[in-house]
């Protein structure tokens, strides 16, 4: 990095976070420019301008800004307003993170850990579990406090070497469980049947399909004659 352009470091991550929030935000390349042009106005210290405004909260940042004109925000503005990547901007419109998705595959490791074996019936059933649980929970308020001041938590990032803050979620409730065993327990209650009793796989149970190769392996005796025929001998009983 040139002279003078060192205070760019501290707002690289910033940068990139307001690219795809831009991304995300906007429905074609007008409005995008209006959104992605502002971080230009944010470094420096400016939330509020003639065509527009910052779209975030409050801010605690002690960072450094950009001034106007200077080296630093003369680069950066090269950058940002590159015609040369800028008009491939349409083919980001359509991006859509999977940290949602990411998200969710990581509570089910809570219900299903990757350490333990489960039979498809029972692993079906967990993630069933690990689906009620995150729709549940996934969209409850913050909690306040007495002072009506949102709860944050510190997180730091190894990747980035960097403090965070996330506001603190309401804590889990778990009140659909209470209408969840009154319904397995109707079912049980019209069950005809008793248990322990046995049960004849579904369609979809992965054990029908059979070699998930799809090739029926050889016979063992086979394979010990390919080896000899090779010239690997097996090694003889003592």
């Amino acid at each position: 990095m040139m002279s003078g352009q060192k205070s760019i470091l501290a707002w690289i991550k910033d940068i990139v976070n307001h690219f795809w929030f831009a991304c995300q935000l906007a429905n074609n390349r007008e409005e995008f420019m209006g959104v992605w042009r502002g971080v230009l106005h944010h470094v420096s210290g400016v939330h509020e301008w003639a065509l527009g405004r910052c779209l975030h909260g409050p801010l605690g940042d002690e960072r450094e800004v950009i001034p106007p004109g200077s080296t630093a925000h003369v680069a950066l503005s090269q950058i940002v307003l590159n015609r040369r990547w800028l008009k491939d901007i349409e083919k980001f419109l359509t991006f859509r993170t999977t940290s949602q998705l990411e998200s969710f595959q990581n509570h089910i490791l809570m219900y299903a850990g990757k350490r333990f074996a489960f039979s498809f019936e029972a692993y079906e059933a967990r993630t069933f579990l690990a689906a009620l649980d995150y729709n549940h929970h996934n969209n409850r308020p913050v909690h306040v406090n007495n002072k009506g001041q949102v709860m944050q938590k510190r997180l730091y990032s190894k990747k980035s070497q960097r403090n965070r803050v996330q506001a603190v979620k309401e804590a889990k409730d778990y009140s659909y469980i209470p209408d969840l065993l009154m319904k397995i327990l109707g079912l049980r209650l019209q069950s005809a049947g008793g248990l322990p009793r046995k049960r004849s796989y579904r369609p979809d149970n992965p054990r029908l399909l059979g070699p998930l190769s799809g090739i029926v392996p050889p016979p063992t005796a086979d394979l010990v004659q390919s080896q000899v025929q090779r010239g690997q001998e097996m090694p003889s009983a003592p």
